[in-house]
């Protein structure tokens, strides 16, 4: 063969190559749009049995390869704990694992104990009704490394735009799709805690003894990293409205439909308004000068009466007196 079909034949190769690789970046998701809606999770309260790992985030390679070969027919989970944008990347934690069932299913009890004799602990993690989710493609294994780069910083930017108080970030691959959530806090009955693993409340709980309300916000503090700060902004806001709901007068209570005269008095009778201190004092100090004053009054009067009566006395007894004289 010339040289000239060789050269050809590398040039023909290398274009096929670049044709290739551009190809499967294209379909792992490089052009894919991410679109970020608050909703329904893809998945309701579900039975997991997991590994916790400390590290870098991109280094879970090797986590979600040891669960899939366990149960390579399960849908895989990882539930993230701190923002690496504020928490160095060895001390970042997280979860791997896989899904073993979901709702009001029963896992299996042989693939369950499987999973525990390679060291997984298993947890129920509870459902959720409203979060933040998105879906981005699954296909290769650098769709996850363009997911890095593309859903998370579009999931912050949202978050953060809205105000939203949304923890811990969850990864659930079903297919050839990752649907990534985020959990609301502000649905009724609803506790991010429910996504905690007992090994981080165990270690936070070590390392913050005293009362129960402080050991509660520092936990959310430590675990949650940056996104807990806004939920304990949130409870202590909560906290503020309560003292004011407290300290305020009956007005501000909500209003209610007035029945008759009884039940408006004995409303009356339960809400009266609650004064400062300075006024409660000042009344006081009224009150006790005004019985003061009467106090006086009355002694006032009552020597006044002694006088009266003592001078009557003394007249009479003139009178008394010059009757005798008179008298032959």
């Amino acid at each position: 063969m010339s040289d000239s079909i060789i050269l050809a034949l590398i040039v023909f190769l290398i274009l096929c190559l670049i044709v290739t690789v551009v190809a499967a970046i294209v379909y792992s998701g490089l052009f894919t749009e991410v679109n970020i809606k608050t909703g329904s999770p893809p998945i309701k309260n579900v039975t997991i049995a997991y590994k916790l790992h400390k590290g870098p985030y991109k280094d879970c390679g090797a986590a979600f390869t040891e669960t899939v070969s366990i149960g390579p027919k399960l849908n895989t989970i990882r539930v993230s704990y701190d923002d690496s944008t504020e928490v160095p990347d060895d001390q970042c934690r997280y979860i791997v694992g896989s899904i073993l069932s979901e709702g009001g299913e029963q896992p299996d009890e042989e693939l369950q104990k499987l999973y525990e004799k390679f060291g997984f602990k298993v947890l129920s993690l509870p459902e959720v009704t409203l979060a933040v989710t998105t879906t981005f493609p699954s296909t290769t294994p650098l769709s996850h490394w363009l997911a890095s780069y593309k859903v998370y910083p579009e999931l912050h930017n949202y978050i953060m735009e809205r105000q939203l108080h949304a923890w811990p970030f969850i990864e659930i691959n079903i297919g050839d799709l990752t649907h990534y959530m985020a959990p609301l806090s502000s649905q009724s009955g609803f506790h991010h805690t429910g996504f905690v693993v007992p090994e981080l409340i165990t270690q936070t709980a070590a390392k913050t003894p005293v009362t129960e309300e402080s050991s509660d916000q520092d936990r959310g503090t430590d675990i949650a990293g940056a996104m807990t700060h806004s939920d304990v902004s949130s409870t202590m806001s909560g906290q503020v409205q309560s003292e004011n709901t407290e300290t305020s007068p009956a007005p501000s209570l909500p209003h209610r439909d007035q029945g008759d005269g009884d039940e408006q008095g004995q409303a009356e009778e339960h809400t009266e308004p609650i004064d400062d201190t300075e006024h409660r004092d000042r009344g006081s100090s009224e009150s006790v000068g005004s019985g003061s004053s009467f106090e006086e009054l009355d002694l006032v009067e009552e020597m006044v009466e002694e006088l009266e009566r003592e001078l009557g006395r003394e007249e009479e007894g003139l009178t008394v007196e010059e009757g005798a004289k008179e008298a032959p």
